[in-house]
C-alpha cells in the first residue's frame, strides 16, 4: 500500500512507549526515549512473523473467522493493527508522568525528561499543568476503556447512540490484558478518570491512522471484521500479543527510533529486527516434510502390535484425541511422540508439550525428546527444547541444551553453523536440541517449539492466574501429550479436562498415556474433547488399549492383540502377557526386614523398597546401612532416594542409578555397568520418574494402579532377564502391610477423636478406601498358597474397575471399613470436583454456551499460580498447601557463606547481568541448594517458625528469598528455620 502523507511531526511522537533505564540505546548512540508508534509497529512486526512462521493452521483458522471474515489475509493485518495498538493508553498523563522517576533512572534520564517535556508541550500534547499531579490508572485499561470508540463502535458507553461493536469492546478487554490479567468492566470503566478522551480523542485517532495506513488497514472495515466470539479465538489472539509484545520490547532486538527519521522507515526497520528477533529465539514452527516411517524416528526397534494399530486409527486430517493404555516400558512415550510428528504434518503444529507428574520424570522425558528431535526435525538444523519447572536450571541437561545455543549463535555470527548442522550422537552440543535462556522466563517455557514439563504447567492453563492466555496460547500450537494420566487427583483431573476442552475448541490435539485407566476418567477425557468441539460422542461397541476421537466425536478403540500377536515372555511386547507373582507380608519391622532384604539377595540380586513415606524409608535405610557389616555388605551397596533432599544431594544419585540400572547406551546388550548386588531404598520418586530396572520389588501397599506402576520397575528391560540371579528369575513383588484385627490390613491414619489411637499413616497419602479396596481385590485372586499371579494386560482393567469401581458388597469387618472409607472418599472426591468447577476456566458453559470475555476476567486476587493471592482463589495445580522453598547454606567458622558443608564451594551471591554465564552458574547453584519444605512442617506441635520471621541474609542474590543458614559440622540450621537439619544422605528433617 502506498502511503501518501507529508510525515511532518506529530504530536503522537512524542508519546513515549520505553525510556533507556538499562542504558543500551545511549551506548548504540541512540535517543533517550522510543516513541509509542515506533513500539507499535515493532509489535506489529512481530504478530507478521509469528503468524508465518509459527502459528499452526488451527490457528489461523480461528483468528480467521474472528478477525477477517473468513479471510487469513485480512485476519493477519486486523490482528496486526490491534496488536499494534496494545499501548494505546500510554497516551496518558498518568503514565507519560513516569518518564526519569524511577530510582533506577539517574541523571541521565532527568535531563531527558526535562527534554522531552519541553518538546511535548510544545507539540500540543495534553499534559496538563502539573504532569506529576495526574489522576492514575494502567494504561492497558485507558487503552480498553477508549480503544472501540476510536475503531468504530457508536454505542452509549462509546459516546454514541448506536448499538455496540460486542467485538471492538471483547478486542479492547483481551489487549487490557496483555499485562497479564483480563480486566473486568468495572476496571475498564475506573480507567475513565485517567485520560480525558475529549482531550487526545484527535491525538489517539491521529496515531490510530497513521498505524492502520503504514499496515495496510482500513478502519472502516474494522466494526464488522473483528468478531471473535470463539472462545479459543479470544485466547489466541491474547497470547499472541502478550508473547508480540514481549519479543518488541527486548533492546536486545530493537532500537530506539529517531525523529529525524519517519516512520514509514521506523515500519521498515521493525520489519527487519522482527524477523532477525524471531529467528535469533527460533521461534519456526516444527516442519517435518513427511509423514515419517517408524523406521525414520525409531531406528533401533520395529512398531510393536499396538503402537502399529493406534498408527492405522489416527485420522488423516484433523486434530485428535488418543488414549494409550499400556503397561510401563512397552513404548507408550515413542507412540506418543510419533502421533505428534504425524498431527505435526497433518494440523501444522508447531511443536509438542509433554506434561508429567514430576520433575524428575520431566528431566528424563527432555533427554529422550532430545533424542527424538535429531530425527523428527527434518530440514531444521536446531529447535529449542525447553524444560518447564521450577528447578530446571538446577539440571545439568537444561545446560548442555543453552551450551549448545550458546555454541550455535556463535558459530552463526562466525559463519560457521553450517559446519556443525549434522548431529553427531557422541557430542552433545551438536544435537538439534537447544535451549535459548529467553526460555528459561516465566511462562515462555510452553511457547517453546519443543517443551517438557510438569503437569502443573496445563493445570494453571486453566485457571485465572497471571498470564494465563500466554500459558494456554502455547499449549494450543501443540500436541500435548500427558503421561501418567492416573497419577493426578481428582481435582487436577477437572483442571485437565478443562484444558482440553480449550484445547479441542481451538484446534489442538491431545495424548493421554497411562499404565491404568479407570473408565471414569476415559470417559470425563473423552466427554471433555467433544464439548470442546461442540459434538456429541459416537459411542463403539469395539475394545482395546487404544482410544482415538476425531473432531467430530467418532470413538475408534483398537490394539486388541489375539494369540496369534502374542510373544513368549522373553520376547514380550506391549500387549503380551507379563507375569507377576505377588505375595503379602506383614511389616515386621524396620531391623527385621532389613535383614531379610540383605539375607534374600545375599548372592546376588537387585531390590527395590517402595515407601509410601519419606519418614519409613529414611528409618529402614538407617537399620539397613547399621546392620549391613553383620550380613556381609557393604553400606555402598545401599541407596536411599527421595524428593525431600536438597537437588544438590538428590539429583547425583537419581543420575547414578540412571546409569547402572537402566538400559545402558546400547539397548540391545545388557548395562555394563550393571551391579550383581543392589538395595534401594525409596519412594514414589523411583515408581514415577526413572527408567530404571530391579529384579525384586517390595513395596508398601498403596492403590492398585501405583501398585501396577511400581511392578513396572521389576523386569523391565529384557537385556537383563538372562543375568538375573536364579532366585529372581520370576518377577516377585511382595506387598508390605500393618497388619491389623481378623487379620485385615491396617488402612486408615490415627485419629483419637474416631477412638482410632493407632493406625497407618499411609492412609494421609492415600485414600485409606482405595488401599482397603486394592487389598481386597488382589485377596480375592489368592491362591491355596496365599500368593497373587498377576497377568497384565489381562488383569488391568478388571482390578482398576473393582478398585475404582462401584464398592464390593462386604459383610463383617471388611465391609465396615469399606463402607466408613468410602463415604469419606466420596465426600472429598466431592469438594476436589467443586474446587476444579469454581476454580477453572471453561470455554462453555454447561449448556454449552460459548462465554464471554467478561467470564475471563482475573486480578490480583486470583493470584499468579505459586503462592500469592487470596486464600480460596490463588490458581494452584494441586489442593494440598504447596511447600515453602527455602535457600539452605553453610556458614562457615570464619562466616563464610557455602553451598558444602565443606566450605570447597563458596557461594557466589553478587548481582550479575540477566543471562550471563556467571548468572546462570549462580542460579544453577542456587537452585541446587533450594529446600521445598512441607507446609505442614509449620503447623502444629514442633512446628518450624514461619518464614516471614527469618532473618534476612542481605546479599544482592538473596533478596526476596527464604534463606536458612546451617552448621557445616552438624548440617542443624542456625539461623531461620530452626529446628530443621539437612543431611546430605537420609535429607531434611525437623
Amino acid at each position: 500500500m502506498t502511503i501518501s502523507h507529508n510525515w511532518s511531526l506529530r504530536r503522537h511522537f512524542f508519546i513515549w512507549a520505553k525510556t533507556d533505564q538499562r542504558r543500551i540505546s545511549r551506548r548504540r548512540g541512540g535517543p533517550a526515549w522510543n516513541p509509542l508508534l515506533a513500539h507499535a509497529l515493532d509489535t506489529a512486526a512481530c504478530v507478521a512473523q509469528l503468524w508465518d512462521r509459527y502459528l499452526p493452521l488451527t490457528a489461523w483458522a480461528r483468528l480467521a473467522d474472528a478477525f477477517g471474515g473468513g479471510r487469513e489475509d485480512t485476519a493477519r493485518r486486523v490482528v496486526m493493527l490491534l496488536a499494534a495498538l496494545h499501548d494505546l493508553g500510554k497516551g496518558s498523563g498518568c503514565f507519560l508522568r513516569m518518564f526519569g522517576t524511577s530510582q533506577w533512572d539517574g541523571s541521565y534520564l532527568q535531563q531527558a525528561r526535562a527534554m522531552w517535556e519541553q518538546q511535548a508541550r510544545a507539540a500540543g500534547l495534553p499534559l496538563g499543568e502539573d504532569l506529576d499531579a495526574q489522576p492514575g490508572a494502567r494504561h492497558e485499561h485507558i487503552t480498553a476503556l477508549h480503544l472501540p470508540r476510536l475503531l468504530g463502535c457508536t454505542c452509549e458507553d462509546c459516546g454514541g447512540s448506536g448499538s455496540p461493536s460486542t467485538g471492538l469492546h471483547t478486542a479492547a478487554a483481551l489487549l487490557g490484558g496483555h499485562h497479564g490479567d483480563i480486566p473486568s468492566p468495572d476496571t475498564i470503566g475506573r480507567a475513565a478518570m485517567a485520560a480525558d478522551i475529549t482531550a487526545w480523542l484527535p491525538i489517539y485517532s491521529e496515531l490510530i491512522q497513521d498505524t492502520a495506513d503504514l499496515i495496510g488497514v482500513d478502519l472502516a472495515t474494522l466494526p464488522r471484521l473483528v468478531t471473535p466470539e470463539r472462545p479459543s479465538a479470544m485466547v489466541l489472539f491474547a497470547g499472541l500479543v502478550i508473547l508480540a509484545d514481549w519479543i518488541a520490547s527486548d533492546e536486545s532486538h530493537f532500537t530506539y527510533r529517531t525523529l529525524t527519521t519517519s516512520p514509514p522507515q521506523w515500519w521498515h526497520t521493525s520489519g527487519m529486527q522482527a524477523r532477525a528477533a524471531v529467528t535469533r529465539l527460533r521461534l519456526d514452527a516444527w516442519q517435518p516434510e513427511r509423514a515419517a516411517d517408524w523406521s525414520d524416528l525409531f531406528p533401533d526397534t520395529p512398531p510393536r502390535p499396538f503402537q502399529t494399530a493406534a498408527m492405522a486409527a489416527l485420522p488423516a486430517t484433523g486434530p485428535a484425541l488418543v488414549i494409550v493404555e499400556s503397561d510401563t516400558g512397552s513404548g507408550k512415550t515413542r507412540l506418543a511422540l510419533w502421533c505428534a510428528h504425524h498431527l505435526a504434518v497433518t494440523c501444522g503444529y508447531q511443536g509438542l508439550y509433554m506434561a508429567l507428574p514430576t520433575r524428575a520424570a520431566a528431566n528424563q522425558a527432555a533427554r529422550e525428546i532430545a533424542v527424538f528431535m535429531n530425527r523428527a526435525l527434518g530440514e531444521q538444523n536446531t529447535a529449542n527444547l525447553a524444560v518447564v519447572h521450577a528447578t530446571a536450571e538446577a539440571t545439568d541437561f537444561v545446560h548442555q541444551l543453552l551450551d549448545a545455543e550458546r555454541t550455535r549463535a556463535q558459530a552463526a555470527l562466525d559463519g560457521l553453523e553450517d559446519f556443525i548442522s549434522t548431529p553427531r550422537p557422541d557430542d552433545p552440543l551438536q544435537r538439534r536440541a537447544v535451549l535459548s535462556p529467553w526460555y528459561l522466563r516465566r511462562c515462555l517455557g510452553l511457547i517453546a517449539p519443543f517443551a517438557v514439563g510438569t503437569v502443573d504447567q496445563v493445570a494453571l492453563a486453566a485457571q485465572p492466574s497471571h498470564h494465563w492466555m500466554l500459558r494456554m496460547f502455547g499449549l494450543a500450537a501443540k500436541t500435548l501429550i500427558i503421561d501418567e494420566a492416573h497419577a493426578y487427583e481428582l481435582f487436577q483431573q477437572g483442571l485437565l479436562e478443562a484444558a482440553i476442552a480449550w484445547l479441542a475448541d481451538a484446534g489442538a490435539s491431545v495424548v493421554v498415556l497411562s499404565a491404568t485407566l479407570p473408565t471414569a476418567i476415559r470417559t470425563a477425557l473423552i466427554r471433555a474433547w467433544c464439548d470442546g468441539h461442540r459434538v456429541p460422542t459416537t459411542p463403539t461397541d469395539q475394545t482395546g488399549p487404544i482410544t482415538v476421537v476425531d473432531q467430530h466425536g467418532t470413538i475408534t478403540r483398537t490394539g486388541q492383540t489375539d494369540d496369534t500377536d502374542r510373544s513368549s515372555e522373553s520376547e514380550r511386547t506391549a500387549g503380551s502377557e507379563l507375569h507377576t507373582f505377588i505375595d503379602f507380608l506383614p511389616d515386621p519391622g524396620t531391623a527385621a526386614l532389613a535383614a531379610r532384604l540383605m539375607n534374600e539377595a545375599g548372592k546376588g540380586g537387585i531390590t527395590v523398597v517402595i515407601r509410601n513415606r519419606v519418614a519409613t524409608a529414611v528409618d529402614l535405610y538407617r537399620a539397613a546401612t547399621h546392620c549391613a557389616q553383620t550380613h556381609g555388605w557393604s553400606p555402598r551397596e545401599i541407596v536411599l532416594l527421595h524428593g525431600q533432599n536438597l537437588p544438590r544431594y538428590r539429583l547425583p544419585g537419581e543420575g547414578l542409578l540412571t546409569r547402572r540400572l537402566g538400559p545402558g547406551k546400547d539397548r540391545a546388550h545388557h548395562n555394563p555397568e550393571r551391579p550383581d548386588r543392589l538395595l534401594v531404598i525409596a519412594t514414589q520418586v523411583a515408581e514415577q520418574s526413572l527408567d530404571i530396572d530391579f529384579d525384586r520389588i517390595y513395596t508398601d501397599l498403596a492403590p492398585i494402579d501405583a501398585l501396577m506402576q511400581r511392578r513396572g520397575r521389576v523386569h523391565r528391560h529384557q537385556v537383563n532377564d538372562s543375568s538375573r540371579p536364579e532366585a529372581f528369575r520370576k518377577p516377585r513383588m511382595t506387598i508390605l502391610t500393618q497388619p491389623g484385627a481378623d487379620e485385615l490390613p491396617v488402612v486408615e491414619p490415627p485419629n483419637p477423636g474416631e477412638a482410632r489411637p493407632q493406625g497407618n499413616p499411609d492412609g494421609h497419602v492415600y485414600p485409606p478406601y482405595l488401599l482397603a479396596a486394592t487389598w481386597y481385590a488382589l485377596s480375592q485372586r489368592a491362591r491355596e498358597d496365599g500368593t497373587v499371579h498377576l497377568i497384565t494386560p489381562a488383569d488391568t482393567t478388571s482390578l482398576i474397575e473393582e478398585v475404582y469401581g462401584p464398592k464390593p458388597t462386604v459383610v463383617g469387618t471388611l465391609g465396615e471399613i469399606l463402607d466408613r472409607t468410602s463415604r469419606r472418599l466420596q465426600s472429598d472426591h466431592g469438594n476436589e470436583e467443586g474446587q476444579s468447577l469454581s476454580r477453572a476456566f471453561r470455554p462453555f458453559t454447561r449448556r454449552g454456551k460459548s462465554i464471554s470475555v467478561t467470564d475471563l476476567a482475573s486480578g490480583k486476587s486470583h493470584g499468579s499460580g505459586d503462592s500469592d493471592g487470596v486464600a480460596g482463589l490463588r490458581a494452584i495445580s494441586r489442593l494440598s498447601e504447596p511447600p515453602i522453598d527455602a535457600i539452605l547454606l553453610y556458614k562457615q567458622p570464619n562466616g563464610i557463606l557455602s553451598y558444602d558443608p565443606s566450605g570447597q564451594r563458596r557461594a557466589d551471591l553478587a548481582r550479575h547481568g540477566a543471562d550471563s554465564p556467571a548468572r546462570r552458574r549462580q542460579q544453577k547453584d542456587l537452585l541446587l541448594n533450594t529446600a521445598s519444605l512441607p507446609t505442614h512442617w509449620f503447623t502444629g506441635i514442633n512446628a518450624l517458625p514461619l518464614p516471614e520471621t527469618w532473618p534476612a541474609v542481605p546479599r544482592a542474590a538473596l533478596r526476596s528469598r527464604y534463606v536458612a543458614l546451617l552448621n557445616p559440622s552438624t548440617g542443624a540450621c542456625i539461623s531461620g528455620p530452626t529446628g530443621l537439619t539437612c543431611n546430605p544422605v537420609t535429607g531434611l528433617t525437623r
